[in-house]
Parts: C-alpha cells; structure tokens; sequence
C-alpha cells in the first residue's frame, strides 16, 4: 500500500467535493408551502412554481473525476476513495441537471429506485412497503392503537435533546440548531443537529432523532473525522446514504423509537417515489398523502421531498426516500449474517466511519492492523454484542413461522391439543 500516495489521493478527495452539497443546493425557497395551499383551499391548486440554481461544480467534478482514474482499485483503500469520489461527482452531474430527466438519471445512480429487485429474495422496496403500509392500516383500525402527541416545539424539543447528546459526544461538541429553511423535520452533521422551526414534536420523536440522527448520522462522521490515515471517511458522502439510512432507521427498531406513524411515513414516501417515477406530479401526490390521512400540511412537505429536483411534473424526482426501506433491509441481513459467521468486528467496523457494508469488508484488515482505527462513539445497543446477537438470532429464527399458516383462533386450538397430550 502506497501511504503517500494515498494521502495525497485521500486529501484532494476532501478538498474536491466541498462545493458538492445536495441537500442545501435542492432546498426549495421559503412561502411555496403556503402558496401551494392557498390555491388548495381555494378549490384551484396550482403546481408549485420552483427554480433551483444550478450550482458551480464544473472544476469539482473534473477533479473529481481525475482522483478516480488516479485510484488503484485493487487496492481496497483506492477502491474506496475512486467510489467516494464518484459518487461525489454523479451527485454533482445531478445538480447541474436540476429540472431535467437527467437530474434523475444520476439521482437513480446514487439512491438506486424503489422497484429495484433484489435478485436473491425476488422482493422490492415497494413490496416492503406495501406490506408495511397493509399491516398498519389495519392496526390504525383499532381504537386502540393512539397515534404520539406532538405538542412539544422546536425550541422545546432542541433543549430537551441537548443533554443527551452532551452526555454521548463526550469529546466533541454536537450543537442543536432551530432552522426555517428545512423540508425534513431534522437533519444530523458531524458538529450540528438542525430541527426545522415551526414543527411540533412527540416524545417519540425524541427518542428517533437521538437514535438515528445523533448517535447514528453525527456520531459516525465525527468518527470518520478522527481516522488520521484516512480523513474521507469523515465525508457524508453520498454513497453511503443507503446503509447509513439503513443503520438509523435500525437503530429505531432496536431501540423501540419508532411508532406507527413514523413507519408509515418511510413507507408511503417509497411509493410516492415509485408514483412520481411514473408520472405523478406534486399535486398527485400531495392528494396521496393527504388520502393516507398526513395533514395538509405534511402532505406539502413529503410531496417536496420527493419533487427537490427542481420540477413537479415529469417524472423529475429526487429518489433518496427509496433508500430508506432498502437500507434498512440490507443492513439487518449483513449483521445477522456477520454474528452468524462470527464476525463481530464488522459491526464496529460499520461505525468508524461514512461507510458502505462492502467498505466495511474490505477494509476489515486495515482496522486490525491498526491503520484504521475503532469508533469513538457507539450506541450501545451496537457496542454490546451479546445483546445484538440475541436480538438477530431471534429475528433470523421468527422469519420462519409461517403466518399464513396461523391465525388467533388457532391459538386456542393448539392449547386444547397440548392438555389432550398431556
């Protein structure tokens, strides 16, 4: 391995892909929300009108697009920064192409699409959806099943979040940031949270943004920060958004911070994005949110999500939201497998930085030798192994009951046959 080398392909990487910030330059302008609505309740509804400025990334991508063809890919950690690299530079094709199919022709190419069919299992991430989407519908049925209150705002929720990052990031400051100009309702960077002004927020909101925006999203970039020998891995790069969706959104799971709304939103946004693909425009989609019973108002703001490529209509669409349900199902099975092959060391792995699982793979020598280094931060459901382990064997054993096969009558049933034998 050429060190030097490395270096200098490892610093030019950095330096190259500063100007190549995806969702700052999609964002749409402030007082469309209210338009959009206006002409809504006035029985008119007009299609937002939106112009993104295409950003100035020429000399960016050609630099960037340099480090790939410098890069080495039989070495693992080349491989990785010629990846890093081009996936920086796809994103900043994108931007250029603002409004335009080819806006969505590289977005696929970074994001992937929610009917891409994963060859082994036969399944999508519309399927996953639809499933999701099956399952709540009937729970939302049951008066039972209360949906959070959200009565907290966002000054509130920003002071309330504050002492538990303090309390994880014990060698950095993480600081919480209110913010006007924000379609999501909280975005992690490595040093600041922000919190979009004017939402209300539940307790569970709480627990999911610490889970996955803190100790998932912040703490692994300020762990790539810390790699002396590789500072790329500090990069949100976009490469990595899929698994790192996908270990967030676990960590939601393992730690019982999602609810019912939260799943539901992640899955009607896979096939929002599905919808726009095939040519639903904004208002489509706003209708179908609204239908699936989001307020006016977020149904506004999840049809924006999927329409920040600059156009509401024909098919340009921003496809990062099908990343969500993927993520989440690649991650699981890469941990299950890796406690089942008794590799342990790629879960940490996973948290040292902004990595794809196949990073984490490759890349495993240079954690044991020590080039790389182990996370600073970890959440703990992932430090502790035991309990990891326990949680995966049981989920890879629950995968083959047979629900079809079981119904709640049934349980009585089985019952009454086991006093009869015994």
């Amino acid at each position: 391995m050429n060190t030097q080398r490395i270096q200098q392909l490892d610093e030019a990487l950095v330096e190259a892909s500063k100007k190549i910030k995806v969702l700052n330059t999609l964002t749409w302008p402030t007082g469309i929300e209210e338009q959009f609505l206006n002409s809504w309740k006035n029985g008119q509804p007009e299609l937002p009108k939106i112009k993104i400025q295409p950003p100035k990334v020429t000399e960016s991508i050609a630099a960037l697009d340099a480090i790939v063809h410098k890069c080495d890919q039989a070495d693992p950690v080349e491989k990785f920064l010629a990846e890093t690299a081009l996936s920086y530079a796809h994103a900043g094709r994108m931007l250029m192409h603002v409004g335009t199919p080819d806006f969505t022709r590289y977005s696929e190419k970074i994001y992937g699409r929610p009917d891409m069919v994963y060859k082994l299992q036969g399944l999508t991430g519309v399927d996953a959806a639809k499933f999701f989407l099956k399952v709540t519908d009937d729970l939302l049925g049951n008066p039972q099943i209360q949906t959070a209150e959200t009565n907290i705002s966002a000054d509130g929720f920003a002071k309330s979040i504050k002492s538990v990052v303090d309390e994880f990031f014990v060698h950095d400051d993480v600081s919480i940031v209110v913010d006007p100009n924000m379609s999501s309702k909280a975005l992690a960077g490595a040093t600041r949270i922000r919190i979009r002004e004017g939402a209300l927020f539940s307790q569970l909101d709480r627990d999911q943004l610490i889970h996955h925006e803190a100790f998932v999203h912040s703490a692994t970039q300020l762990n790539g920060r810390k790699q002396s020998n590789l500072k790329s891995l500090g990069l949100g790069a976009p490469r990595t958004t899929r698994h790192q969706e996908g270990i967030a959104v676990l960590a939601e799971l393992i730690t019982n911070s999602i609810d019912i709304g939260r799943l539901r939103r992640i899955a009607l946004r896979v096939i929002a994005v599905q919808m726009a693909l095939e040519g639903a425009d904004f208002i489509d989609l706003f209708k179908y949110f609204l239908n699936e019973g989001q307020s006016e108002i977020e149904s506004v703001r999840s049809a924006q999500r999927i329409f920040r490529g600059g156009a509401v209509k024909g098919g340009v669409v921003f496809t990062k939201d099908a990343v969500y349900l993927q993520g989440l199902f690649e991650v699981h099975t890469f941990l299950r497998v890796a406690i089942r092959d008794n590799r342990p060391e790629l879960v940490s792995n996973l948290f040292a930085g902004r990595l794809t699982l196949a990073d984490a793979l490759r890349l495993n020598p240079l954690f044991k030798n020590g080039w790389l280094i182990p996370p600073t931060y970890i959440p703990l459901w992932a430090s502790d192994l035991r309990r990891l382990a326990a949680m995966m064997a049981y989920s890879a054993f629950m995968t083959n009951i047979k629900l079809d096969r079981v119904s709640l009558e049934r349980v009585i049933e089985m019952e009454e046959e086991l006093k009869s034998k015994y």
